[in-house]
């Protein structure tokens, strides 16, 4: 039976695609839980339309995210830290803290899309990225100093 999948189905394909598959996983599966539905004409012309009108949405919507990109990527972020012996932090400079200095700016940007794999626990200047979209990660420069 041939179905066009509405959503991303591991093992299958992305959504959108028509995919030949057994009649039983089909009917059984796919079609009760909403994942894919029939591929008739009519299915075959809608999804068609639908892949358009989401490409110019996901086309604007990078072009929204590159704009912001240029202004976050001239961002310096300085964060003054209380230092121990030998330059050790007392505590560390989060993916929330970043985001936190950035809001002051006036850019507003959720904390998981901070892209910082661990928190910054040294003295010195780094770049962390900004996950804005898929294909759209500025960087910014953050430096921790002594305070």
């Amino acid at each position: 039976m041939e179905v066009i999948l509405r959503e991303d189905v591991q093992h299958l394909g992305a959504a959108g695609d028509v995919v030949k598959e057994k009649d039983g996983y089909a009917r059984n599966y796919l079609l009760p839980k909403g994942l894919a539905y029939p591929a008739t004409d009519a299915n075959k012309r809608k999804i068609a339309y639908e892949a358009t009108r989401i490409a110019k949405q996901r086309a604007a919507e990078k072009g929204a995210a590159e704009a912001e990109a240029t202004r976050i990527a001239e961002v310096r972020l300085t964060f003054p830290v209380k230092v121990g012996e030998e330059d050790k932090l007392y505590g560390s400079v989060t993916a929330s803290d970043v985001q936190r200095k950035l809001e002051e700016l006036g850019i507003r940007v959720d904390k998981r899309r901070v892209d910082l794999a661990e928190p910054i626990r040294e003295l010195g200047e780094f770049r962390v990225g900004i996950k804005l979209h898929p294909d759209v990660r500025p960087e910014i420069s953050v430096t921790v100093v002594k305070e």
